[in-house]
């Protein structure tokens, strides 16, 4: 991998990461577009990168974080309470961690992507119906999300271990779908699937740290990390600001159509699966 391929590599994952539309998918997309092998190597950088996307909420969520720290001290009983239901809320994920050999091995390529593009696009705007004509603020705020719906929202999360699914796209979704406001949804979304990137993002830099500075050096994984988190800082900006004044139907038809232009692409043999 050179220069220039980590810097798109970087800048696609910081981009969609947060978004509805799937980071890893995308990810895919750009290493099968640029020549870059399907391998331990190509997958595990693209999940590594993402540690700059995780920096990048911490930074613009850190009075939350601070929240519920103080929180787990007994210093804060609402950080404590959301402190809880994130804790509920990871608990399913246990499961994918005996399922994940399996999951990269039949799904990270892109026809399967392809058809998760278009299933979730389907289902926002599924929601976006459901739910026009509603303030995107009409709902429950995240300090009355309860543990029971926080471990519905969990469970969802483990949809999105299916590549092109999109973890925001299912954890927003399901908290909405639970009663929460489009804000909470989001906010929630965010703060579980940096802890649940921390994790991924740990245990592949441990597994595959050989592999990868092997195969591409230190230089590409440091541009991609650090192009990762300045383009996860605009999107997340931009994405709270428009969901606030738009619902997610924008991204429903974005994943549509991507998912009908790459599918073609494919019959065409102009990409390779």
């Amino acid at each position: 991998m050179n220069l220039w391929q980590a810097v798109v590599m970087g800048v696609v994952e910081g981009l969609t990461e947060y978004l509805p539309v799937s980071s890893t998918g995308h990810l895919i997309l750009a290493q099968r577009a640029m020549g870059i092998a399907n391998s331990d190597a190509a997958n595990a950088y693209a999940v590594v990168i993402q540690g700059g996307a995780i920096v990048a909420v911490a930074v613009l969520y850190f009075q939350r974080l601070k929240q519920m720290a103080a929180g787990v001290l007994g210093q804060s009983a609402q950080g404590r309470k959301l402190a809880i239901n994130l804790f509920v809320a990871l608990l399913p994920l246990l499961v994918i961690v005996f399922l994940e050999k399996a999951i990269k091995h039949h799904l990270f390529g892109l026809w399967p992507v392809t058809a998760a593009w278009v299933v979730g696009g389907v289902a926002i705007l599924a929601v976006s119906w459901w739910r026009r004509g509603k303030p995107s603020r009409e709902g429950k705020g995240l300090d009355q999300l309860t543990p029971m719906l926080a471990l519905v929202i969990g469970l969802s999360q483990c949809i999105a271990v299916w590549p092109g699914t999109s973890r925001s796209l299912v954890t927003i979704v399901a908290g909405v779908l639970v009663g929460l406001s489009l804000p909470a949804a989001v906010e929630f979304s965010f703060i579980l699937g940096m802890v649940t990137l921390l994790g991924a993002t740990g245990k592949d830099a441990l597994e595959y740290r050989h592999v990868m500075l092997e195969a591409y050096g230190p230089l590409p994984i440091a541009v991609g990390f650090v192009l990762a988190f300045i383009s996860a800082i605009i999107a997340v900006k931009w994405m709270v600001g428009y969901l606030n004044k738009h619902g997610l139907s924008l991204f429903g038809y974005y994943r549509v159509a991507v998912g009908v232009v790459v599918g073609v692409l494919l019959l065409m043999n102009v990409l390779e699966n």
